[in-house]
C-alpha cells in the first residue's frame, strides 16, 4: 500500500500548501507521505490570484513554466478603482518574475501534486485522518486513517503536518492554540465568466463593498463581489444571489455591471458566507500546521495562496534542519502585519482615502515578505535565519 512503513513526515492535505510542503521536503531527501480525503485535481474555493511572492516561489521551484504552458494568462498590471479614480501599477520584472498569474486550482494543486510525486513523495487520495498517535511523553509520532476502501491503517511518522484547511482536523487533535483572531470578515459572491474585455487584475472599492475581476484559465475571469455578511443574508432572503450580485457590481461600477451582464456565466454563482481569520500555533512536539490550517485571512486581499507557498518553503527548510520553532517565529513575524491590515480592510468601514492608505500598508508588508524569500540563498537548500531579514 505504502512505499515505507515509517516516514519522516506525514502531510495531511494535498492542496497547494500540503503538496508544496511535501514536494520540498522530498527534494531535501526526506521520506514523505501525502494524503488527502478528496480526489486528485478537484476544484476548491479560491481567489486564484498569486502575488509576487507566490510567483517567485513557483519560478524558483521550476514549476511556473507548467502553469504558463497550460495557458494561464500573464498579468502585467494591476488596476485599483477607488470610486471614480483609477490607479494602475505595472508589474516590474525582477528576479525571474515579469508577471503575476491566477491559475485555476484544478491546475495549480494538480501541478504541485505531480511535482511532489516526481520528487519521490508517496501520494494517496481518498484517505481520511481519524486520530493522531503519541509516544509516552506526548510527542506526536503518526496517525490513524481510513483508506479509500474503508480500511483502518496506522501511519508512523516523525512529523505530522496539518495542511487540511481552516477546519483542520490535525490542528484540533493536536490542540493548537489560537494566537490571534480577526474581528471582521466579508462575504463573497463569485462566478466564472467568459467574454470579458479586461486584461490583468482589476479591483474596485466603494464604501462598504469591494469587487474584482481576475483572469484565469480557458478564457475565464473569476468575478467577485465582497460585502458584509449581514448584507449577504438580507439580500439572499429578499432577492436571491444573482440580483444581489448585480446590485453590488453596479454599486462598484455601472460599466463593470453592464460588462458582466453581457458575459457568459459558467454554471451558477457561488457564495462564501464569510469566516473570521485566525493565526494558530504553528507547531508543537511532532506536529506542524501550514496553509489555511495554521493561518487564514479574509479573502478580500487575495493573498492566501502566496502565504501558503511561502510557509511551505519555511516549514520544509525548518523540518529538514530539525528547527521547527524557527518556522513558527518567522511565519508569525511575516504574517502579523498582513493579518492586521487584512482585518482592517475586511471591516468595510473605510472611506476611499483610508482604503488607499491600507493598501499602501499591505504593499509594504508584501515587500518585506518578498525580501525575506529572496534572502534565502536557494529555495531548496536555504538555511532558516535567526530572524526575519
Amino acid at each position: 500500500m505504502f512505499a515505507h512503513t515509517t516516514y519522516d513526515a506525514l502531510v495531511v492535505g494535498a492542496r497547494c500548501a500540503g503538496a508544496a510542503t511535501a514536494m520540498l521536503m522530498a527534494r531535501k531527501g526526506m521520506r514523505v507521505l501525502l494524503i488527502d480525503r478528496g480526489s486528485y485535481g478537484t476544484d476548491t474555493v479560491s481567489t486564484h490570484a498569486l502575488m509576487r511572492g507566490g510567483v517567485l516561489q513557483l519560478h524558483c521551484w521550476g514549476l511556473l513554466s507548467r502553469l504558463q504552458e497550460a495557458g494561464t494568462p500573464p498579468v502585467r498590471e494591476t488596476t485599483f478603482h477607488y470610486g471614480d479614480q483609477s490607479v494602475t501599477v505595472a508589474i516590474k520584472p525582477s528576479n525571474g518574475v515579469d508577471a503575476l498569474y491566477a491559475p485555476r486550482r484544478t491546475l495549480l494543486d494538480a501541478t504541485l501534486v505531480d511535482a511532489a510525486r516526481e520528487a519521490g513523495v508517496t501520494v494517496r487520495h481518498g484517505h481520511t485522518v481519524m486520530g493522531l498517535t503519541q509516544r509516552s511523553d506526548g510527542r506526536v509520532c503518526g496517525a490513524t486513517a481510513i483508506d479509500v476502501d474503508g480500511n483502518a491503517i496506522t501511519i508512523k511518522a516523525d512529523l505530522v503536518i496539518g495542511a487540511d484547511g481552516v477546519c483542520s482536523s490535525v490542528a484540533r487533535m493536536a490542540g493548537a492554540e489560537t494566537l490571534a483572531a480577526a474581528r471582521h470578515t466579508t462575504a463573497v459572491i463569485y462566478g466564472y465568466h467568459s467574454g470579458i474585455g479586461l486584461d490583468n487584475y482589476h479591483w474596485w472599492y466603494q464604501p462598504g463593498i469591494g469587487a474584482g475581476a481576475i483572469p484565469t484559465n480557458r478564457g475565464r475571469h473569476c468575478v467577485f463581489v465582497s460585502l458584509s455578511p449581514e448584507r449577504l443574508r438580507h439580500g439572499l432572503s429578499r432577492q436571491g444571489r444573482a440580483t444581489l450580485f448585480s446590485e453590488v457590481l453596479h454599486q462598484a461600477d455601472p460599466e463593470l455591471a453592464a460588462m458582466i451582464a453581457a458575459a457568459h456565466l459558467d454554471a451558477s454563482l457561488c457564495v462564501f458566507s464569510g469566516r473570521k481569520g485566525f493565526m494558530r500555533q504553528a507547531c508543537g512536539p511532532g506536529w506542524a500546521l501550514v496553509g489555511d490550517a495554521g493561518y487564514f485571512k479574509d479573502p478580500l486581499t487575495a493573498h492566501g495562496i502566496t502565504d501558503a507557498l511561502r510557509d511551505a518553503e519555511l516549514l520544509a527548510n525548518a523540518a529538514s534542519a530539525e528547527r521547527l520553532p524557527e518556522y513558527a517565529a518567522i511565519r508569525d513575524e511575516l504574517s502579523l502585519r498582513l493579518f492586521e491590515v487584512t482585518d482592517a480592510i475586511a471591516a468595510l468601514d473605510w472611506d476611499l482615502e483610508r482604503i488607499k492608505g491600507l493598501h499602501q500598508e499591505l504593499n509594504q508588508a508584501m515587500k518585506l515578505e518578498v525580501e525575506y524569500l529572496l534572502s534565502l540563498k536557494h529555495p531548496h537548500t536555504a538555511k532558516i535565519e535567526e530572524k526575519v531579514a
